[in-house]
C-alpha cells in the first residue's frame, strides 16, 4: 500500500509491507535580519532577531500557505527561524496552536572565526587559501560535509517519525476531510505536473501520511538539497535545473519535495519548486 507524507519546511520508515510518500514544503530561510541586511555573516554564534521587514516576510509566507494544513512543525532553535515559524504559524487557518520543534540539527551552518565579519571578508580568508567561498571553512568553522551530516541525519529521523506514525494509523480530526492534505497543498503547488502522475490532489485513501513545515537557513537548506538531489537522485521539475541549486535563496523563500519511501529502500524525492519567492511581492 503507498502513502503520502507531506513536509513543509520554511523547510518514514513504513510499517510491515506498507510505503509511505511525502511531500516537503521548505522554507529556506528564516526572514531577514539587521546582519542579514548588512551581509554580515550569522552562522550560529551571531542569534540576531528578524528585523521589521523579516517580521512582514514570516507574514507574508504565513499568508500564502495559511490554508496548508500541517501535521508536524520542525525549525532551528536560533532566534531568527522561531520568530519565521511563529509568524507563519500565526496566520494558518489549522495551526495557530502548533506544537513547533526546536531542533539544533536544523542550524545554519557554523562559520567560526569568520561569524560576526563581512562576507567580504570570509571571501578575501578563502583567496588568501586559494578556495572558493562556499568549501572554505574558516577556523572553528563546520566543513560542508558535517553539515551535510547533520541534514541526512535530520531527515532520517523524520523519515522514522512519519512512518512510525502511518504504523499506529493516526488520524486527522474528523472534522478535516481525509484528502485534505493534498487538496491544501495542491491549491497552491502543481504537485501533479511534478510527480510523474503519481500523486493527485483527488487520490483516494490513504493519501498522504503527513504535512511537515520546517524552517531553517540558506547555507543549510543549500546542503540539504543537495543531499536530496545527489545522493538520492531527486528530480527537478522541467523549469529548474541544477544551476538554480546554487543561487541564493530570497528570505523565506519556499522549495516543496514529494517523497517516496518503501521499507528496506531509499527515498524517492521529486522536487515541485525551488526558492519559490511570489509570496514577498512588495514586501521586500
Amino acid at each position: 500500500m503507498q502513502r503520502d507524507v507531506a513536509l513543509v519546511v520554511l523547510g518514514s520508515v513504513p510499517a510491515s509491507g506498507v510505503g509511505v510518500h511525502c511531500s516537503l514544503l521548505q522554507s529556506n530561510t528564516s526572514g531577514e535580519t539587521r546582519l542579514n541586511k548588512e551581509k554580515i555573516l550569522q552562522g550560529q554564534g551571531m542569534d540576531e532577531p528578524l528585523s521589521e521587514t523579516g517580521f512582514k516576510q514570516a507574514a507574508a509566507a504565513g499568508s500564502f500557505l495559511n490554508n496548508v494544513l500541517f501535521t508536524h512543525a520542525f525549525s532551528s532553535d536560533l532566534t531568527r527561524t522561531k520568530q519565521t515559524i511563529h509568524g507563519i504559524l500565526e496566520k494558518s487557518k489549522f495551526c495557530k496552536g502548533m506544537t513547533v520543534k526546536y531542533d539544533s540539527r536544523l542550524r545554519e551552518r557554523k562559520y567560526g572565526v569568520a561569524e560576526g565579519k563581512a562576507l567580504s571578508e570570509l571571501r578575501a580568508m578563502a583567496k588568501a587559501e586559494g578556495k572558493e567561498c562556499p568549501v572554505f571553512t574558516p577556523p572553528g568553522g563546520e566543513t560542508l560535509d558535517q553539515v551535510k551530516i547533520r541534514g541526512k541525519d535530520f531527515f532520517e529521523f523524520l523519515c522514522q517519525l512519519i512512518l512510525k506514525e502511518a504504523s499506529q494509523k493516526e488520524q486527522l480530526s474528523p472534522e478535516v476531510p481525509g484528502n485534505y492534505l493534498e487538496t491544501s497543498l495542491a491549491e497552491i503547488f502543481p504537485l501533479g505536473k511534478n510527480h510523474s502522475g503519481e500523486f493527485r490532489a483527488d487520490c483516494s485513501p490513504p493519501g498522504l501520511a503527513a504535512s511537515i513545515l520546517v524552517v531553517s537557513h540558506g547555507a543549510y537548506m543549500r546542503s540539504l538539497f543537495g543531499y536530496f538531489l545527489t545522493d538520492l537522485k531527486g528530480s527537478l521539475p522541467a523549469t529548474l535545473n541544477r544551476s538554480e541549486l546554487m543561487a541564493v535563496s530570497p528570505n523565506t523563500g519556499i522549495s516543496l519535495f514529494i517523497i517516496d519511501f518503501k521499507e528496506g529502500g531509499e527515498p524517492t524525492v521529486h522536487c515541485v519548486c525551488m526558492n519559490l519567492r511570489d509570496h514577498l511581492s512588495g514586501v521586500n
